[in-house]
C-alpha cells in the first residue's frame, strides 16, 4: 500500500527511534530506490541487523559536550516556558549550572528533564536559582529511563546490573568486565561474553574507547544501573561518610572509603557474593577476619591503595576473582596458594611485589596478570593447564622448564618482558613459542637498553591476530603470522630500513601503530598495499620527512593519526583520494598545522585535532 501511494512521488520519510523488534526488511525493500532525490532517515538507540548500509550513511550520535549541553539546557530553561524577565536563568550562575550539568554526562534526555524540573520549581515557589541548582533530583530522569531498561534483552539486563559495581565516569577494561560476569556466573562461559559485550554496545549502554579495549558508561545510565541493582540484586553501597544505602540481605556490596579506616560490619556478610572497594585507600590491611564471607566469589581492590593482604584470606575458599591491580603491596601472603577455586588473579601494577612460588597450586587459574614482580625462585606455571591469559611474566622468573610450555595448550594471550638477545633463556623462550598453537595475542618487551633476540620464529604462530613489540630491535622478523590483524611496534629508533614494504603485504592487518620505530627520512607505501588497513598511527618518528603513497594503497583506511613527526610538513595527495578516510588527527607545530589545513585535498577530511 505504501509503495503504491509513493510511486512516482518524491518523498522524505523519517522514522524516529525505531525499536529493535521492528522488522525493517520489507519496508527497506520498498523504499530503497531513493529515486528522484527521495530519502529515508531512521534514528534508533539500538543497532539493527536489517540495516545493511555503508558507514558513509550512518551517523553515530555521541553524548553532548559541555558547550552543547549548556546550549540545550538554556534552550529548555528560557524558551518555550513561562519564565520571563528576572525569572530567567541568570548568566552569572553559568559556572554553577555547568557543574550541576556534569551529572547529566551529556545525555540530552537528562538535560531536558533537569531543565523542566527547575522551571516547574521556579514557577511554584520563591526559591533562588542557587538553591534550585543544589536541590536537583535525578529521580525523575531515572523514571524516564525505566522503559529503556525493561526493553533490554534479559541476558543483557544482567550485565547492565553488574555495571553498578564499578566507579562512575571511569574507563572499563573489556577483559575485566567479562571476567566479573563469568566469576559471578552472570555468563556461564567466556566464549559467550563477546556477544553480551556487543549487546551492551548495540543497546547504547556502553561506548567503545581506545581501540575497542576499554569502555565508558554514561553517568546517568550508571545511576540507573545502581537503582535497578538495589531493587533486583540485593546490592548495597557503604561509605565511611555515613551516606549509606544498605540492603537487608546484601549479595553484592561496594565500599567507598577514604584514607580513614572503615568500620566493617560482619552481621550481614554471609550472603555476600561480590565485594568491591573504591576510594583513595592507603589502607594498611584488608579486613582481618574473612571467615564470615564464606560465599564470596569476587573481591576487587583495584586502584584502592592497599598495602597488605591478610593471611586470613585463605578462608575465602569459594573465591574466583581477586583484583589487586595498582596498589602498594610488597608481597603476597603464602596462604593465597590455598585458594583452589581462584580463576582470575590480577596483581599487575604493584611495583616490585614479591611473589612466592605458590601460583602453581591454584590449578583452576585461567587469567594471571603480573608486572615487575620479584621472585626468589623461578615461577612454576606450566602445571596451570586451564590458563588462558598470562601477562606479564619475566623470562628470568620463568625458567622452570621452558620445554613444558606446550602444556599450556589453552593459552591465548601471553605477555613476556625482560627479553634480551644475549640471554639463553630469551632465545629458548622464542624457540618455545611455536608450541603455543592457540596463541592469539602476544606482547614482547625488551630488557632495558639491550637488544631483543631474533624474532623470526613468530611467523609460525598461525593463530596469532595481535602482536606488540616493545624494545630495541635491529630488524623486523622475516615473516609475520598470516592472520595478524593488529600490530604495534615500539622499538626505540633501531630500524633504519623502511618497515612499510614488508608490513604492507600482510593481507589481514587492520590496525598498525609505529612509535619511535624508524629512524629513516622516507616512508614508501606501494600501490595496492595494506589492503585491509583501517587505522594507521605514526608517532615519534623524529627524522621522517617524506611519505609516498601509491594508488589504491590503504584503500579502506578510516583513521590516520600522526604525532611528534616534526619534519613531516606534507602528506601525499593519495590521501585526499581515500574515500573511506574520515578522521585525520595531527599533533605538530603551528606552522606545519597551518600548511596542512590549507592543503586542498585535506579540506574534505574531518580534522579532529591539530595542535601546536
Amino acid at each position: 500500500m505504501l509503495y503504491d501511494h509513493l510511486e512516482g512521488r518524491r518523498y522524505f520519510i523519517v522514522l524516529d527511534d525505531v525499536p529493535k523488534q521492528m522488522r525493517l526488511k520489507s519496508l527497506l525493500d520498498t523504499l530503497r530506490e531513493e529515486y528522484n532525490g527521495s530519502r529515508l532517515l531512521l534514528t534508533s538507540h539500538t543497532m539493527h541487523a536489517d540495516l545493511h548500509v555503508g558507514d558513509e550513511h550512518v551517523h553515530q550520535m555521541k553524548a553532548l559536550d559541555s558547550k552543547k549541553s549548556w546550549k540545550l539546557f538554556l534552550k529548555t530553561i528560557n524558551h518555550g516556558n513561562k519564565l520571563t524577565g528576572d525569572h530567567k536563568f541568570p548568566m552569572k550562575l553559568e559556572h554553577m549550572g555547568k557543574q550541576m550539568l556534569r551529572k547529566c554526562d551529556g545525555l540530552p534526555l537528562a538535560i531536558k528533564e533537569v531543565g523542566k524540573q527547575l522551571v516547574e520549581k521556579k514557577l511554584s515557589g520563591r526559591s533562588e536559582w542557587e538553591q534550585l541548582l543544589e536541590s536537583v533530583d535525578f529521580g525523575s530522569t531515572l523514571k524516564l529511563l525505566e522503559p529503556f531498561y525493561h526493553q533490554l534483552d534479559p541476558k543483557v539486563q544482567s550485565c547492565f546490573l553488574c555495571m553498578a559495581f564499578f566507579k562512575a565516569n571511569t574507563s572499563l577494561r573489556a577483559e575485566k568486565l567479562k571476567q566479573i560476569w563469568v566469576a559471578g556466573r552472570v555468563v556461564d562461559s567466556t566464549y559467550k561474553c563477546e556477544s553480551y559485550l556487543d549487546g551492551l554496545i548495540n543497546e547504547s549502554v556502553i561506548e567503545v574507547k581506545e581501540k575497542s579495549t576499554k569502555y565508558y558508561m554514561n553517568g546517568v545510565l550508571h545511576m540507573l544501573s545502581i537503582q535497578k541493582a538495589e531493587e533486583e540484586l540485593g546490592f548495597e553501597i557503604l561509605r565511611n561518610s555515613g551516606n549509606n544505602r544498605p540492603s537487608e540481605s546484601p549479595r553484592h556490596r561496594v565500599i567507598i572509603c577514604s584514607r580513614e579506616k572503615f568500620n566493617y560490619s560482619t552481621d550481614q556478610d554471609k550472603h555476600l557474593v561480590s565485594l568491591f572497594f573504591h576510594g583513595g585507600g592507603y589502607l594498611d590491611t584488608s579486613p582481618p577476619y574473612w571467615k564470615s564471607f564464606e560465599l564470596l566469589k569476587i573481591l576487587d581492590y583495584e586502584d584502592f591503595g592497599l598495602k597488605i593482604l591478610s593471611e586470613t584470606i585463605v578462608s575465602l575458599m569459594e573465591l574466583r576473582y581477586l583484583g589487586l591491580r595498582n596498589n602498594y603491596m610488597k608481597e603476597l601472603p603464602q596462604s593465597l596458594g590455598c585458594l583452589k577455586n581462584l580463576e582470575v588473579l590480577d596483581i599487575a601494577q604493584n611495583f616490585m611485589v614479591e611473589v612466592l612460588n605458590i601460583i602453581w597450586k591454584m590449578y583452576k587459574l585461567r587469567h594471571l596478570y603480573m608486572s615487575d614482580v620479584i621472585c626468589r625462585k623461578p615461577l612454576k606455571i606450566d602445571d596451570l593447564q586451564h590458563l588462558e591469559t598470562l601477562t606479564y611474566v619475566s623470562v628470568d622468573n620463568w625458567t622452570y622448564d621452558l620445554s613444558r610450555l606446550r602444556l599450556l595448550f589453552r593459552l591465548t594471550k601471553l605477555g613476556v618482558e625482560g627479553l634480551h638477545g644475549n640471554s639463553d633463556e630469551s632465545k629458548m623462550m622464542m624457540a618455545s613459542l611455536a608450541n603455543l598453537k592457540n596463541l592469539q595475542h602476544l606482547i614482547l618487551r625488551g630488557y632495558r637498553f639491550r637488544s631483543m633476540p631474533c624474532l623470526d620464529e613468530i611467523g609460525v604462530l598461525h593463530s596469532l591476530t595481535t602482536l606488540k613489540l616493545d624494545g630495541f630491535l635491529a630488524r623486523l622478523p622475516t615473516s609475520f603470522p598470516p592472520k595478524l590483524k593488529s600490530l604495534t611496534l615500539v622499538i626505540n629508533s633501531c630500524l633504519d630500513e623502511d618497515p612499510m614494504p614488508l608490513l604492507g603485504k600482510l593481507p589481514n592487518l587492520s590496525y598498525l601503530k609505529l612509535r619511535n620505530a624508524y629512524i629513516g627520512l622516507e616512508m614508501v607505501i606501494l600501490h595496492y598495499e595494506f589492503p585491509s588497513l583501517l587505522v594507521l598511527c605514526i608517532k615519534e618518528l623524529w627524522n621522517l620527512r617524506n611519505v609516498q603513497c601509491g594508488n589504491d594503497a590503504m584503500y579502506w583506511l578510516k583513521k590516520l593519526e600522526i604525532q611528534d613527526c616534526p619534519y613531516l610538513d606534507t602528506l601525499p595527495k593519495a590521501i585526499g583520494l581515500m574515500n573511506h578516510l574520515k578522521e585525520l588527527e595531527m599533533v605538530t607545530t603551528e606552522s606545519i598545522a597551518t600548511k596542512m589545513s590549507n592543503t586542498d585535498f585535506i579540506s574534505d577530511i574531518s580534522i579532529v585535532n591539530i595542535n601546536s
